[in-house]
């Protein structure tokens, strides 16, 4: 540094030596390039104690310790802070003061401390380049302790929500390395990264939020670095659940049922309705209305509280004009979503209403020579009260020749009563009165002007040559489905009409076993319900009749269209639900999305819209693996199949028809997701297979039974043929007292087994039967030699020592299990059998006995 000042002063002292200068300026670079040739890096980590040694540079640079001292040897930095220090007694690099790399460098990596050591006389430079490794002494941590997050519970699935990210000033692995989120009922986290690699995540909604199952949701984020040990961070995260309105009002009661008098004043109180809805706020508030189903008449009649649902009378009830009212009800909230009620309200009879006499056929004027009990009139009283209100008494004035006649309810005939004579009177005015029975009672009155003479010449007409009426299928009995109507033009009696149905054949059966007709009125009535599905129309003749002598009459055609009604449910074709059996549609594990597993096949007997039919899934063993498809019925993997997914998988699809109100059915499809059959069984078990094995197994054991037992039985009776024939023989020989042969002894409780029976001398059994089963024993005596026996004439069979010890102990078990005297006679005959017959039935009884 001296050198450059004089070097300086010396230029500006003479700007004649301008090119000596620059001779000794490249002279002194050269010289500063030859002593700067030293460089040493050093690595350590951070937060180092204060003495720690860092490096020996009298080693690691090839210097001398005097060298140090004499060349005053002290450390450079760019910075005036000074981490390293030099200890020159011992030429060793020390850690001054503590050193943070965070502080020091913040995320730029590699951080390095970079210095030199300057010797004088001559002068050296030697560069120094300490580099500070990062340790793992900081955590994750978050800006925030806690977010809040508001979602509407409309939100759709896969919705992003942007989170708060963790700084942590390590680097590399001790830097932030990845998050977490618990729990994950309802969002998952996505891990993203920046373009300078470091990471943030954002929330992701993969369940539907419903605010009225849960308002809140509590979550932790925590973020992880890498370092050893791991350090974390969390923060909490709340989510609100908006409100959306998605729940319409409910009623308390579907129906409401009201009983009202006719004569209740206005203003009182009929009923009071009540909805609520599970939305908040706003969306929860509630008003109330009348429905526009609700019929004009009915909405004069009552009137309801928008705010607190009462309703009252608004006008006078009658009973005649309605016997009960149907009001629908609504309940509307803020938005718009309603839900719907009904109040039915009967009305009770008071005795308000005088009978009303109704002049059904009056014929004025009538000939003269009407013979007694001649129809004058007929007509109808009728009180439209109920009960005794509206029962009635009918009277004529009884110094005219004329009587009342009833013919059936509510109809009467006014009939002459003598002779008439029209020069004593051309014409009678008949005043017929109607009373009530009620309390008190209430009466009517009807006057006729009757006048003499008429002829018949006017026959019946109608208006139209043909009609055509509308009935909905399934109609009640008894529902008026059309009314006729001819005229005559003629007067009095010859203008009374009567209708008729002609006697023709629908369907194979007589036409008034479907359709009535009103002798008065001409109304048509069904009698009973038609079925769409069955008849479609039918035709029918009406015949109109006056009441003339001889009568005239016409017939008109009226044709009776039957109109369809959804009452016939979906039937389900395929697949066929069987009673006993387990039947799975089979689906590869190696499945892709969109796989055809099977198709829902229905049908409906309605026709138009009635008949349209859609499908859906209702019910899954996992609903993220199937779908059905809504117009054709196919259900098709929505996912890929896992080595996770049950192989049992039970489906419930419900078809259902387009018709108001809808009809359903539902149908059961298992499906086995699986490669191989074996796997299938062992998920789907049909306990029938079973059952038919025992039942096929019993049959095989009682027919094993009845054969043995017969063979049992022949072989019983053949033996006793043999003993009788033996004994004869003998007391025969006995008695010849000829030379017999020798006949070898047995002991008595042996059986003789000669040459000519079933088992050689030195096979022996011993058979001691009682009543009592379990006393029974049977005994195996050993052969006197151990040679091997022939089993049959041939030799082909042989059977050694150990083999009958077996055979022996094959006794002994059969023994202990003969619980039954049926088993001890098998054993009996055992004893007169080969070995070969013994060892099968033995393997028979113990089936037997299983």
């Amino acid at each position: 540094m001296g050198f450059l000042c004089s070097l300086d002063a010396w230029i500006r002292g003479s700007a004649v030596r301008v090119s000596t200068w620059l001779t000794m300026l490249l002279v002194g670079f050269a010289f500063v390039m030859a002593v700067a040739h030293g460089q040493v890096r050093y690595s350590i980590p951070e937060e180092m104690n204060k003495g720690s040694v860092v490096g020996n540079i009298v080693q690691d640079l090839g210097l001398d310790v005097k060298r140090l001292k004499s060349g005053r040897a002290r450390i450079f930095t760019e910075d005036s802070r000074e981490y390293i220090g030099l200890n020159v007694d011992k030429g060793t690099l020390l850690v001054r003061e503590r050193i943070d790399r965070e502080e020091l460098c913040a995320q730029v990596s590699p951080c390095s401390l970079h210095f030199q050591i300057i010797l004088d006389n001559p002068v050296e430079l030697h560069r120094i380049d300490v580099e500070i490794a990062d340790i793992n002494d900081h955590a994750p941590a978050f800006d925030r302790k806690e977010i809040n997050i508001e979602i509407p519970e409309s939100a759709s699935l896969e919705s992003l929500f942007s989170l708060d990210s963790a700084h942590d000033p390590d680097v590399g692995l001790n830097t932030l390395q990845r998050y977490t989120l618990n729990p994950t009922d309802h969002f998952t986290l996505k891990e993203l990264s920046r373009g300078d690699g470091s990471k943030y995540v954002e929330m992701v909604l993969k369940t539907a939020l419903d605010r009225e199952l849960q308002e809140e949701h509590h979550l932790i984020l925590t973020a992880f670095d890498g370092g050893t040990p791991q350090k974390s961070g969390t923060v909490k995260i709340t989510v609100t659940v908006l409100d959306v309105n998605d729940n319409s009002p409910v009623f308390s009661q579907p129906t409401y049922r009201v009983s009202l008098s006719e004569n209740i004043l206005k203003d009182s109180l009929v009923v009071t309705v009540s909805a609520t809805d599970k939305d908040k706020g706003s969306n929860g508030e509630v008003t109330y209305s009348f429905s526009q189903s609700t019929g004009k008449d009915a909405m004069d009649l009552f009137t309801i509280n928008s705010g607190t649902g009462e309703i009252k009378v608004k006008s006078s009830l009658d009973f005649e004009k309605s016997k009960h009212h149907e009001l629908d009800i609504k309940a509307m909230d803020k938005s718009g979503l309603t839900g719907t009620g009904k109040v039915l309200v009967e009305i009770t009879d008071v005795n308000d209403n005088s009978p009303v006499i109704s002049v059904i056929s009056f014929s004025s004027p009538i000939p003269e020579d009407s013979a007694t009990d001649s129809v004058v009139a007929m007509f109808n009283i009728k009180d439209i009260d109920s009960g005794k209100n509206g029962q009635i008494k009918c009277t004529v004035n009884s110094d005219l020749p004329f009587r009342i006649k009833a013919t059936s309810n509510n109809f009467y005939t006014l009939v002459t009563d003598r002779i008439l004579d029209r020069e004593k009177f051309s014409e009678y005015n008949i005043t017929i009165t109607a009373t009530d029975e009620g309390s008190p009672s209430l009466s009517a009155s009807k006057t006729l002007r009757l006048k003499i003479s008429d002829v018949n010449d006017n026959a019946p007409v109608f208006q139209r040559h043909s009609y055509t009426a509308y009935v909905m299928e399934n109609n009640s009995p008894g529902v008026s489905i059309f009314a006729v109507t001819a005229t005559d033009r003629d007067s009095g009696n010859n203008a009374r009409i009567s209708y008729f149905l002609e006697d023709l054949s629908v369907n194979g059966l007589s036409a008034s076993s479907y359709i009535s007709v009103n002798a008065e009125s001409g109304e048509i009535v069904a009698i009973r319900s038609f079925d769409f599905e069955q008849s479609k129309e039918f035709n029918i003749r009406v015949k109109a009749q006056d009441g003339g002598n001889p009568p005239l009459s016409s017939n008109v055609s009226v044709k009776i269209s039957i109109q369809d009604q959804n009452d016939n449910a979906p039937q389900i074709l395929y697949p066929v639900q069987t009673g006993g059996s387990v039947v799975a549609e089979m689906v590869p594990r190696s499945a892709e999305v969109g796989y055809l597993v099977t198709k829902v096949v229905a049908v409906d007997v309605d026709s138009g819209q009635n008949a349209w039919l859609s499908y859906k899934l209702h019910k899954a063993t996992d609903r993220a693996l199937f779908e059905v498809g809504l117009q054709n019925g196919e259900i098709r993997t929505v996912r890929q199949v896992t080595d996770k997914d049950a192989v049992k998988q039970k489906l419930t699809v419900v078809v259902e028809d387009n018709g108001q109100p809808s009809r359903s059915a539902t149908v059961n499809v298992n499906v086995a997701v699986a490669d191989t059959f074996p796997e299938v069984l062992s998920e789907f078990t049909d306990f029938t297979h079973d059952k038919e094995y025992n039942d096929n197994l019993t049959f095989y054991l009682v027919l094993a039974l009845a054969v043995v037992s017969f063979l049992f039985i022949v072989s019983i009776i053949a033996i006793l043929s043999v003993k009788c024939y033996r004994w004869r023989r003998e007391r025969l020989f006995y008695k010849s007292g000829a030379n017999l042969p020798v006949i070898p002894y047995y002991p008595p409780l042996y059986a003789d087994v000669g040459g000519t029976g079933t088992l050689q001398h030195m096979y022996n059994y011993e058979a001691y039967r009682t009543t009592d089963s379990r006393k029974s024993d049977l005994k195996y005596a050993r052969p006197p030699t151990e040679s091997i026996i022939s089993l049959d004439t041939s030799g082909a069979q042989t059977l050694a020592h150990a083999q009958r010890e077996k055979v022996g102990d094959h006794y002994d078990q059969v023994r202990a299990t003969a619980e039954t005297d049926v088993h001890v006679t098998y054993f009996s005959l055992f004893t007169c059998f080969p070995v070969s017959s013994f060892s099968s039935s033995i393997s028979f009884m113990l089936l037997f006995k299983k």
